[in-house]
């Protein structure tokens, strides 16, 4: 079945699989493009809308990517969103220069036209800026939507070649009623009616598998997070014995989690998998002795990974296919076309270049990870652990500052446990909201700072490691609010993991958002 179908090109920015997801939400089905796609291939595709995403350049510099003019005589309703709208602006007679102030973070909007995007917007609203340059002057034959105090044109519109621009990111949780633009300009601008669902999504995928697999054989690297529980359940559906589902023990999980693993995915477990344990925790540990830069811990956990994956390929026989659990935040954090690198991941840029398989397949890389639990409910996983908290690849590696031991591992270990323990009870208590209600937390987590302060415990003086914890709301994982957790809960947290685990006096709690910082540490 063809679906109705959004083009979003890419222009270079952070948040652009981001757009793709809040389209999605609305039931239409989104894809990424670079920028130099071609104008035969976009009509070839026959999207019902298209939108030009953000960037880190400036329009009016010749090095700076543009699109042919052409597009905007396709008849096809396109939305510009920062970059986009300034390329819009610019290509079409519009003035963009550097602006006397620049813009960001939440920004009051005032409205002025509400026909448009803005029809179900209240007269002033919260948006989130990014820009250093602005509209000053809208092109001919548009219509100045919206404003704030130092950005003239924070919106603009041309109802009649059905082109839209938009300076703030409403794709965006900080942009209060992002949703409600996007959804305009998706369902009434476009007039997409929503026929893409979860579930066809599904359906689609496992008969994919099956065509591209054939009677191949598959290796599933099973970590037992929800984006490898997903993709193992989805593979295991569309192949079943063909798959061997390898859940490596890399000595940076969480506490007990290797045993949880192998409960839940081992032969006692309920799925039909061919299920081997690897427990290759020492030869982690000395690969990593000594090293403190984040994207060199990444990169080794991932080519160890890939090692232990060829050995048990070999002593399977000959394995065709490698399963990954690589989601879009995955891929567009480790750099997509343009878009700035923020750090690998062990499942995309950490790989290799030469792999012992004929190919790599990742049935979950179009998706968010609150899709991926769609997917995973859709596909009759219980819900314990479709809504298990995410965790990296790398696991414990990047959630350990500095160089990474097995004293420090159990370190974080039984502070982690204690702080998801104490979680769960004010959870069961009606304290925090629990999971799949309004507010529920997106992620949390403790973290081993390189950081030793003195303390007083007793009567002695110490000197030891403090411990910093996180807690997240976000449902997309490209952005995230800090979670404001009860103070009794962190209280009872700080006290137990000061008393109950060696070698810590001091906890803090991170209250950063996304952006500017990352939800992991590292």
């Amino acid at each position: 079945m063809d679906h109705e179908k959004i083009i979003v090109l890419d222009f270079g920015g952070q948040y652009n699989q981001l757009i793709a997801r809040r389209v999605r939400e609305c039931n239409v089905y989104c894809e990424v493009q670079p920028y130099t796609l071609s104008l035969e291939e976009i009509k070839a595709k026959n999207p019902k809308g298209i939108i030009f995403t953000g960037g880190p350049n400036s329009v009016y510099d010749e090095t700076s990517p543009r699109y042919t003019n052409e597009i905007y005589e396709m008849g096809v309703p396109i939305l510009g969103i920062c970059y986009g709208a300034q390329l819009m602006a610019y290509q079409l007679g519009g003035k963009v220069e550097t602006a006397p102030v620049s813009e960001y973070g939440r920004t009051e909007v005032d409205i002025d036209n509400k026909d448009g995007l803005f029809q179900d917007v209240a007269d002033k609203t919260i948006c989130w800026m990014s820009h250093t340059d602005y509209i000053s002057e809208a092109p001919e034959g548009f219509k100045v939507t919206a404003h704030t105090p130092v950005c003239p044109v924070a919106a603009m519109e041309n109802k009649e070649r059905k082109l839209y621009a938009l300076q703030p990111h409403p794709e965006v949780m900080h942009t209060v009623e992002g949703m409600k633009m996007l959804r305009a300009f998706v369902k009434d601008v476009c007039g997409c009616s929503g026929d893409w669902q979860m579930g066809s999504f599904v359906e689609n995928t496992i008969q994919a598998v099956r065509e591209k697999v054939g009677d191949g054989k598959v290796l599933c690297a099973l970590s037992g997070g929800v984006d490898s529980s997903v993709a193992a359940v989805l593979l295991s559906k569309a192949v079943g014995k063909q798959l061997t589902c390898v859940f490596v023990d890399h000595g940076l999980l969480r506490k007990n989690e290797g045993d949880e693993v192998e409960a839940v995915f081992g032969p006692d477990g309920p799925y039909d998998l061919n299920f081997v344990r690897v427990n290759a925790q020492q030869r982690f540990y000395d690969k990593l002795a000594g090293v403190t830069e984040p994207e060199q811990k990444r990169k080794i956990i991932g080519e160890e990974f890939i090692r232990v994956f060829e050995e048990e390929a070999k002593k399977i026989g000959a394995v065709d296919f490698l399963v990954q659990g690589t989601i879009y935040p995955d891929v567009i954090e480790s750099g997509l076309g343009k878009s700035a690198v923020i750090k690998s991941h062990h499942n995309v840029g950490g790989l290799p270049d030469h792999v012992d398989f004929k190919e790599i397949v990742e049935p979950l890389r179009m998706l968010f990870k609150d899709e991926v639990r769609k997917a995973g409910l859709e596909l009759g996983i219980p819900d314990y652990l479709v809504f298990r908290q995410p965790f990296p690849g790398p696991g414990l590696g990047i959630r350990i500052i500095g160089d990474v031991t097995e004293e420090k591992v159990k370190i974080v270990q039984d502070a982690d446990a204690i702080y998801r323990e104490e979680i769960a009870k004010a959870m069961d208590s009606g304290l925090i909201p629990k999971y799949g209600e309004e507010g529920t937390l997106g992620q949390y987590f403790a973290a081993l700072t390189n950081m030793r302060s003195v303390g007083v415990m007793g009567d002695f003086r110490t000197y030891d490691y403090a411990v910093a914890l996180r807690a997240v709301l976000t449902s997309d994982f490209m952005t995230a609010e800090a979670a404001q957790l009860p103070w009794e809960v962190l209280q009872t947290v700080t006290t137990r993991i000061v008393n109950e685990v060696k070698n810590v006096n001091r906890v803090v709690y991170d209250c950063t958002g996304k952006p500017p910082g990352t939800i992991e540490f590292e």
